[in-house]
């Protein structure tokens, strides 16, 4: 048996590995209602080791959020999360085109079926990403807010429709997306809520924020890895994201 699992082992690292997740420090695009990052060093080799203290909120750079996040009431918080449920087949659809000509951009169950027409049905268990690209806006907080003259963010997200259609006609385990909310800017704007978002970890699972490097992973075969400390009581965290290829 041991075996068995080097040899699986062993055939992961013949693959390619993809990092999914962006670097983070205080000059990052962040979440306008938080304080930038502090990283403060403690002691440094004078002293004899070089230690440093960090301050950021738990949904800060490429960041994982549990259900407490949005839910109230007995739900999971991120040391609650299983680790089996954290590595998952992983299906990117690639709506890059679409946002770059529109940033209000909204997927709808449309676009889910027209991508399946192609690549076939999504499969249970599934973690879904949609690809906007938006990622190659960092590190620049300003386009990544993407602030017209009124001061209202353009970015695009997802529908509750299609994340209705993908929980419940999919039966999908989780989503992420390369933007800091899970709703498309013009959503939240006419919602005065973020309630793609509140849908998401309602399904009691999670979702991954601000990830990158979507373009180089295909629209499916791949599996994901959502490495993330056991922070007692967190209601996110910064994660460490990463993909192996087919």
């Amino acid at each position: 048996m041991s075996n068995e699992l080097i040899k699986a082992v062993n055939l992961l690292k013949e693959k390619e590995w993809v990092d999914l997740t962006h670097a983070f420090g205080p000059d990052s695009p962040h979440f306008s209602a938080f304080s930038p990052a502090e990283f403060k060093t403690l002691f440094d080799h004078n002293d004899g080791f070089y230690a440093q203290q960090f301050t950021f909120p738990g949904q800060y750079g490429t960041h994982i959020d549990a259900p407490i996040h949005f839910v109230p009431g007995d739900n999971r918080y991120v040391h609650e999360l299983g680790l089996q449920e954290l590595v998952l087949p992983l299906v990117v659809i690639d709506k890059s085109k679409e946002a770059a000509e529109n940033p209000d951009f909204t997927i709808y169950s449309d676009d889910i079926l027209a991508f399946e027409k192609e690549h076939g049905e999504i499969e249970s268990g599934s973690f879904v990403a949609l690809r906007t690209d938006w990622s190659k806006r960092w590190p620049n907080q300003k386009t990544f807010d993407n602030k017209d003259d009124d001061g209202n963010s353009h970015a695009p997200g997802w529908s509750v429709e299609a994340l209705q259609f993908l929980f419940e006609q999919r039966n999908i385990t989780a989503i992420g997306h390369e933007t800091f909310d899970t709703d498309a800017q013009i959503d939240f704007q006419k919602n005065g809520a973020l309630v793609a978002e509140y849908f998401v970890l309602n399904q009691d699972t999670f979702q991954v924020e601000v990830m990158t490097n979507l373009d180089k992973i295909p629209a499916k075969g791949a599996v994901i890895f959502n490495i993330v400390p056991k922070a007692k009581g967190a209601t996110g965290f910064p994660v460490r994201s990463f993909a192996i290829l087919p």
